[in-house]
């Protein structure tokens, strides 16, 4: 008996990969809040953290990504969000993969000991949390990298280079841009990366949009993929 192998388009393959992703990311639900590090439940799931300043579109990127308008709470009031949410990703009985959202860092309205205080949670977590195994940074497009957000890419940079971590930054509300100041943003942000991560770092960047959906099917894809290595 002789087997043939059936050829899928290749169109048609990542249109089911990317509904696969879509659909993975949909399934994400509420699991807990922490206020601090010791309070997060001990997991053997990937773990894929949300980072970036309070301003950046954190929230609203994850809503968007989950194809839900209030997973995670997008306060009127930058910075005031202050816990670590997890969020199941994954079959009801079975997740494969959990999503930590940040706390947004930045905000100049926020009182100093608070934000001494979750300075030091964040650094812990990204630091020590061992199911930790990918990184989203949300970057405003407009700005670009902050000095804030090169301090985190500095203290991240030997889990990155160790191969522990990989990182995903989402340039958000790329749909504030033309054409031209898009593929500038893109540029510098790939220099940044350059000169703060080394060669052996898994790191991607892309533009992203909530508002008009670009980037979404990309980035929902990766993650997938991420969780779902072996």
């Amino acid at each position: 008996m002789t087997e043939h192998s059936i050829d899928v388009p290749a169109d048609k393959l990542i249109a089911a990969q990317t509904r696969q992703a879509l659909a993975w990311t949909h399934t994400a639900r509420f699991l807990t809040t922490a206020s601090q590090l010791r309070e997060l439940p001990q997991t053997e799931l990937p773990e894929i953290a949300f980072v970036g300043r309070s301003n950046a579109g954190k929230s609203t990127a994850i809503n968007t990504l989950a194809q839900q308008k209030r997973l995670a709470f997008a306060s009127k009031t930058p910075g005031r969000t202050q816990h670590i949410n997890l969020f199941e990703v994954g079959p009801k009985m079975a997740p494969d993969a959990l999503f930590a959202d940040l706390p947004g860092y930045g905000y100049a309205a926020v009182a100093r000991d608070a934000k001494l205080r979750w300075q030091q949670v964040m650094a812990d977590y990204l630091e020590v949390r061992r199911s930790l195994s990918g990184l989203v940074l949300m970057v405003d497009s407009r700005l670009g990298f902050t000095d804030l957000d090169r301090q985190l890419l500095s203290f991240v940079a030997p889990r990155l280079g160790n191969g522990c971590v990989r990182l995903l930054v989402l340039l958000t509300k790329s749909d504030k841009l033309n054409r031209s100041e898009a593929t500038a943003a893109l540029a510098s942000a790939q220099q940044v990366l350059g000169e703060i991560t080394t060669e052996q770092a898994d790191v991607s960047v892309a533009p992203f949009s909530a508002l008009k959906k670009s980037g979404v099917e990309e980035a929902a894809m990766l993650l997938y993929a991420w969780a779902h290595r072996p």
